[in-house]
């Protein structure tokens, strides 16, 4: 029997998809889940008539492949990534790869990444983003690790990869962990996006009173626009036209406001924290999907803590307009945010990022896509050192023509008692970020006065520091 070109261990949603991607573009599979029954129900369900080979255990699965073997893992990240790695090993031989495609942490990634080079095997920790429509049709890939295997992997990834105007949307991240990193940050913008999508919806339904299908159209209207149009704003324009079947009512008014979360968002702010990146948008985000959590807390409370809301009395599409700019504005920011991450990262990790290629492999398949990430590309295209995306001309000044819009809705948010975290957050972060001067020289006199930590002065060189008896 030929042998296969490519195999694919772990037959959930994911695993099967991408298996079925590759096999479509013309590359024979081999496939094995730890449970037979899984894979008797896959080969009978959806690869009837494919190319596919089923293998019952890894040993049989390992022999079916072609050198040098090509192995993706589709399984939950943590230990039975690291089960299925030690499993492999003695079963493989030197120039063989193993892929992760999950949702790994970047630190494992390195670490799997450095056990297994050493041995001679090389490791790809690839970032797949798109769910489980990307995977079949075409996701965004964020692969990462050993340059050599990816160089192997390419003709394969090139073709499974979304397509868009200027190529797939894959390329070689960076070394050890940097395909995962990427893919983490990746999710964390997707966090901020979300959230801020769900205040402009709250501002614009319990604030302004928009109806479902009104909001469905301002969403769709949206989706049209060169700042807006992107996967989540088009999938929430449908969400609103959504009927229950079972009471008729709008799906979404039925569904418990309690968010759930896979960890990558929390990753995300926690290596922002350890490398000092401001990412408040992103911080803002997971803590509203936390803040949802306390559902039954919030219930009680809302009995409790009666509080004066007001009633929006202006004009709706001026409203509508002006949120559409806010989130705008914000959207950018989240961004700029999540650009400056990966700037440190890549110097701190030496990962070697292109921030202009990253944000070009976003463009397709993946959660975040949208059309203004051709001006993210653009702008680290003309400036591979541009330190924050707010100082590129073409974000600069749709920020200024908008502030006004953006600052008015923050104050008729907090006017109706309507919490938009993200939105005020993203705000902060430009007002922060603009300022020559903020007020933590009195925070670092307090340091002083009360631990001795020193302070540095404005009217004599940088580096040297002093410290003030402040009570002689």
């Amino acid at each position: 029997m030929t042998k296969r070109t490519f195999g694919v261990i772990g037959l959930a949603v994911m695993g099967e998809n991408l298996a079925l991607n590759v096999e479509s573009r013309g590359f024979p599979i081999a496939v094995y889940n730890r449970t037979s029954a899984k894979t008797e129900q896959f080969m009978a369900e959806r690869a009837q008539g494919k190319d596919v080979k089923a293998a019952y255990s890894l040993e049989e699965f390992v022999q079916l492949l072609e050198r040098p073997r090509k192995v993706l893992v589709m399984v939950k990240a943590g230990g039975p990534v690291d089960k299925v790695i030690e499993q492999l090993k003695p079963l493989l031989e030197p120039g063989d790869m193993i892929i992760d495609g999950g949702n790994s942490l970047y630190e494992d990634t390195e670490r799997r990444t450095q056990d297994l080079e050493a041995t001679g095997l090389g490791f790809v920790g690839m970032g797949v983003s798109g769910g489980e429509e990307g995977a079949l049709k075409g996701p965004s890939l964020m692969p990462g690790g050993t340059a050599s295997a990816y160089q192997e992997l390419e003709p394969i990834l090139v073709k499974i990869a979304a397509q868009v105007d200027d190529g797939p949307c894959v390329a070689y991240i960076g070394r050890g962990g940097a395909g995962h990193y990427v893919k983490m940050v990746h999710n964390g913008i997707e966090y901020g996006d979300m959230q801020l999508i769900a205040e402009a919806y709250d501002l614009l339904k319990l604030g302004a009173g928009l109806t479902n299908p009104e909001l469905h159209a301002v969403f769709a209207e949206w989706n049209k626009t060169e700042e807006l149009n992107s996967f989540l704003i088009e999938i929430t324009a449908d969400i609103f036209t959504k009927m229950d079947t079972e009471t008729d009512q709008h799906l979404v008014d039925l569904i418990m406001d309690t968010a759930g979360q896979k960890g990558t968002g929390r990753w995300t702010v926690m290596s922002a924290l350890e490398l000092g990146v401001p990412v408040p948008t992103m911080y803002a985000a997971v803590n509203a999907r936390i803040m949802s959590s306390y559902k039954d807390e919030r219930v009680a409370a809302a009995q409790e803590i009666t509080a004066e809301v007001g009633t929006f009395s202006g004009d709706k599409q001026t409203f509508i307009n002006q949120v559409r700019d806010a989130l705008y504005c914000s959207k950018m920011c989240s961004y700029a945010q999540g650009m400056a991450l990966l700037r440190k990262a890549s110097q701190e990790y030496n990962y070697g990022l292109d921030l202009g290629e990253d944000a070009r492999i976003w463009k397709g398949g993946c959660i975040i896509r949208a059309g203004f990430l051709d001006k993210i590309k653009a702008a680290f295209t003309e400036n591979p050192d541009l330190p924050n995306l707010l100082l590129a001309p073409e974000f600069k000044q749709s920020i200024l023509d908008r502030q006004s819009a953006w600052r008015e809705v923050l104050v008729m948010a907090n006017q109706l008692g309507i919490a938009v975290p993200a939105f005020s957050s993203s705000l902060d972060y430009f007002d922060s970020y603009r300022r020559e001067r903020l007020p933590q020289n009195l925070t670092q006199a307090q340091r002083d006065y009360f631990g001795a930590h020193t302070y540095e002065r404005t009217d004599k060189p940088k580096g040297e520091f002093f410290h003030t008896q402040w009570m002689e």
